[in-house]
């Protein structure tokens, strides 16, 4: 395979030219480029004062907590701290789910990749875009339902070259009545929720080392978190909590370096039970390539707060060239449990030592209590890129399961869960898919899953009356090229070329789909149930008490499955391909179900930045080619409701 430079253009996702201008790399035009050159947040336009947002500010967890059991509103990006993206309502059934039809739309203004979902806190809708990062607030009394307020933050347009992948935001979060915004260029400015005014702000990066920001913050207690992006530019990885009052730096997690900037304790702090050892973030790297070594954290997190532990996911090592980086890489491919309120690490695993694939560990870590071999546990579900599914106790990081969640999964045979073994935790890495061990400048083929993963950020949601995990999942491998490249500064520094197709075309079965929606048995790690999707299901999954699952794809649909049988009942063409998630909200005694249409994203980024190579989007254009014949761009929620 020719080798190409990736260049930093259209989120690193684009093979470019060199030298165009910003605006024309961007169709901007020059009073667009003016209008987003200045790196500063300015306050808010006067806007009517928007209806309180609840009875009282969410300003403690206590009370924060209490919201988000009121299945009313959705006050946080995944729900609930326990990130289980499950709504109590029960107006909509499986008997009425046929008669869903829109009750009203609106236009974000916006194209590109519409990831993440609306909040609704009271009677008030919170709205954001991708890129400039748009937020609305929308009366959701008002039948016209008025914007109350909007902030449109300027940002310096060259942040946009270093984003991956797409121009995305994955969402707001709320908490001591403001609205949370983690800007494209790093700032997380805090909003006042009734007015729209810039309260603080703070810088959480520097684009042009490019970090990025593209996941949504998350309020726990009294700290807003967030995290960093630029994996694919040497970006060393942390997450950051600072003060929900005032915007004050709390306390900063690195992902990998010595021990003080990590906060891992060698003595007490655990990997699979047994104590990790003086900065063993260093100790499994060569010199000081730790420095620049990725594992960025741009997922989703959870907080249980008995244990008082935040969890979250950290991405691929830099760079993507694994014979350059030799070593387990530590601690990037990792699930985190951190104490919120000194960051301190209580203990971790590394899913992906030494990580081939580019299989980042960013997917979100569901909280659920199941009893597993007779016994209730704490646990953790999470299901990585890497197309196993772990279960955790979540209390102590014993891992308890771990199973393939799609069939087509080869790269490894299995997780050895021996734990007298040797290779006790670690994947079984199978030599013919082994970009490691085929080397440089070899195009190791046939690789499953794609380096988009079985699931990428994609939300899973978890039903607790079946105990079943509903998962949107690709079903995409890949071929694999690494190069040699080196480090610089706010330049690419990935050092692979991709392809990626159908499953089907590596399983010999005929088949052309490139997603499943299924629903997981965590205790016993097994597939349940299966429907087949055209494209990969890229819209996250929100669950209901009355036993219906709500869902996007790629093509538009918004889709409701019985999530016992998987049974589909009801689908919907919306004006755009659907990467946000469903948000299910009551207003006025009526139940409300919501979703962001805008194609784009990783899987989207061929109609989303105008690519038509098929090795460009880190070869994801090629894969999804055809879905131009089935949508375009847009930037639209939806809002579906019974009628009267």
């Amino acid at each position: 395979m020719r080798k190409l430079l990736l260049s930093a253009s259209v989120g690193i996702l684009a093979l470019t030219t060199s030298g165009a201008s910003l605006a024309q790399k961007w169709q901007l035009s020059p009073e667009e480029a003016q209008k987003y050159g200045s790196g500063a947040a300015p306050a808010a336009p006067a806007a009517p004062a928007a209806p309180a947002a609840s009875s009282a500010a969410a300003s403690s967890s206590d009370e924060l907590l209490t919201l988000s059991k009121d299945p009313k509103q959705w006050v946080m990006p995944t729900g609930d701290y326990y990130n289980q993206r499950h709504s109590g309502l029960k107006q909509i059934t499986p008997e009425n789910v046929g008669k869903l039809q829109p009750a009203w739309q609106f236009s974000t203004g916006v194209l590109r990749g519409h990831e993440g979902a609306p909040l609704v806190v009271g009677d008030v809708m919170y709205l954001h875009t991708p890129f400039p990062n748009i937020v609305y607030a929308l009366d959701l009394k008002d039948p016209s339902h008025q914007i109350l307020w909007k902030y449109e933050p300027k940002q310096d347009p060259s942040v946009v070259p270093v984003m991956c992948c797409d121009t995305v935001n994955r969402g707001l979060a709320y908490g001591d009545g403001k609205i949370f915004l983690a800007q494209a260029d790093t700032t997380l400015i805090a909003l006042d929720a009734k007015t729209g005014k810039l309260v603080w702000s703070v810088k959480n990066g520097d684009p042009s080392k490019g970090q990025t920001s593209t996941a949504a913050p998350h309020v726990f207690k009294d700290k807003v978190f967030v995290g960093i992006a630029g994996g694919e530019f040497g970006v060393r990885g942390h997450i950051t909590a600072y003060s929900v009052k005032d915007g004050k730096q709390v306390w900063r997690g690195y992902s990998m370096g010595p021990d003080a900037d990590t906060l891992i304790d060698p003595d007490k702090t655990t990997h699979l039970g047994t104590v990790v050892g003086k900065d063993s973030g260093i100790s499994t790297w060569q010199g000081d390539q730790w420095q620049t070594g990725g594992g960025t954290t741009w997922g989703w997190y959870s907080y249980d707060p008995e244990l008082n532990l935040v969890y979250y996911g950290s991405g691929n090592p830099s760079t993507w060239n694994p014979v350059q980086r030799p070593g387990d890489n530590r601690w990037s491919m990792t699930i985190w449990a951190r104490d919120l309120d000194t960051g301190k690490v209580k203990w971790l695993y590394q899913m992906t030592p030494h990580d081939e694939w580019d299989y980042d560990g960013i997917n979100e870590m569901i909280l659920a209590d199941q009893d597993i071999g007779g016994a209730k546990r704490k646990t953790l579900v999470h299901f990585d890129r890497n197309g196993f599914a772990y279960t955790l106790d979540r209390t102590n990081g014993e891992l308890l399961v771990a199973e393939k969640y799609d069939p087509a999964v080869n790269w490894a045979t299995k997780v050895d869960m021996d734990k007298s073994s040797k290779t006790y935790g670690r994947p079984q890495v199978v030599d013919k898919f082994s970009t490691q061990h085929n080397g440089e400048d070899t195009n190791t083929q046939g690789v499953c899953p794609a380096a988009l993963g079985s699931k990428d950020e994609q939300p899973a949601s978890y039903d607790p009356a079946t105990g079943l995990f509903m998962v949107p999942t690709n079903h995409v491998c890949m071929d694999y090229e690494p190069f040699r490249v080196s480090y610089t500064a706010g330049q690419p520094y990935v050092g692979a070329t991709l392809e990626m197709y159908p499953a089907g075309k590596v399983l010999g079965d005929g088949t052309n789909n490139t997603g499943n929606f299924i629903a997981w048995d965590a205790k016993a790690g097994k597939i349940v149930w299966s429907n087949k999707e055209q494209f990969s299901a890229w819209g996250g999954a929100t669950s209901t008490d009355s036993g219906v699952t709500f869902y996007g794809t790629l093509e538009g649909y918004l889709k409701a499955v019985d999530t016992k049988t998987g049974k589909e009942l009801y689908k919907y063409k919306t004006p755009s391909g659907i990467i946000g998630n469903v948000t299910v909200y009551e207003s006025g005694g009526k139940e409300y179900v919501a979703v962001l249409s805008g194609v784009g994203g990783w899987a989207g980024i061929g109609l989303a930045a105008g690519l038509s190579k098929s090795n460009e989007g880190l070869g994801a254009v090629g894969n999804y080619a055809s879905l131009a014949n089935y949508t375009a761009l847009g930037g639209v929620l939806t809002v579906f409701a019974l009628p009267n």
